[in-house]
């Protein structure tokens, strides 16, 4: 059966020679695996391109009643990024969402206002031109709230983390630590045009209060790898 929907890229494996086995956050179906056949011929017909993280697809795919990979008939690009890819801090931004989104959303059915949410989100990620450091930020508090465990207050965000941290460990930030972020954090959530971070270190903090509290909701969530490319980029 062929369905047609669009698609967000999250990332792909190498498979055989010429192939790619890509997982795609679909419209109507939710979280995919497609066999891409014959994209890593070498030439300049290559479309590999379109499966960077956080492309967003326009597809025909084949569906099973036994679920498991499949493959895709046709595909496009549905926006063509003006900056994504070509801009480092936002193409750094791009793989570090990929990889949250990737790790938290694991649901084979539709969704529609997660998908909504975060193509929208993509796509305005995309058009800003300036003043976008703190975009995942923003990005990870709303994304929070459509997975189920979004914090009424920043108060709350900082409670669970302090309060999770193992005791009895002298070099463990204390409760009035995380604290000191409480009002950055309320203003991410309320206010986040207005909201200012003051420089790449506290930038920093923030993100890594919200990876904690990540970490608390979802047990599947481990090891960032993109965390410490992205905090370089951002460090001003």
């Amino acid at each position: 059966m062929l369905v047609k929907t669009r698609g967000i890229v999250l990332n792909y494996i190498k498979f055989r020679e010429t192939s790619i086995i890509a997982r795609v956050y679909t419209e109507q179906l939710g979280l995919q695996s497609y066999i891409v056949n014959s994209i890593r011929k070498k030439g300049p017909a290559t479309r590999i391109a379109l499966f960077q993280p956080l492309t967003l697809l326009d597809m025909v795919v084949y569906t099973s009643p036994s679920g498991g990979i499949t493959r895709i008939s046709e595909y496009k690009c549905g926006h063509p990024f003006q900056s994504i890819f070509s801009d480092i801090r936002k193409s750094s931004v791009a793989l570090f969402l990929s990889e949250i989104i990737s790790a938290s959303v694991k649901e084979e059915e539709e969704n529609e206002p997660l998908f909504n949410f975060l193509y929208q989100s993509i796509v305005a990620f995309d058009r800003q031109e300036e003043n976008f450091e703190n975009f995942h930020l923003v990005f990870l508090l709303q994304l929070a709230h459509y997975l189920g465990f979004g914090p009424a207050s920043a108060t709350e965000i900082t409670d669970q983390v302090a309060f999770s941290a193992p005791t009895g460990n002298s070099a463990q930030p204390s409760v009035l630590h995380f604290q000191m972020f409480d009002s950055l954090l309320e203003q991410l959530m309320k206010n986040p045009q207005e909201a200012v971070v003051p420089n790449g270190k506290v930038r920093k903090e923030l993100l890594n209060i919200l990876i904690r509290f990540y970490q608390l909701h979802i047990d599947r969530l481990g090891e960032i790898k993109s965390l410490n490319v992205l905090s370089e980029v951002l460090a001003d």
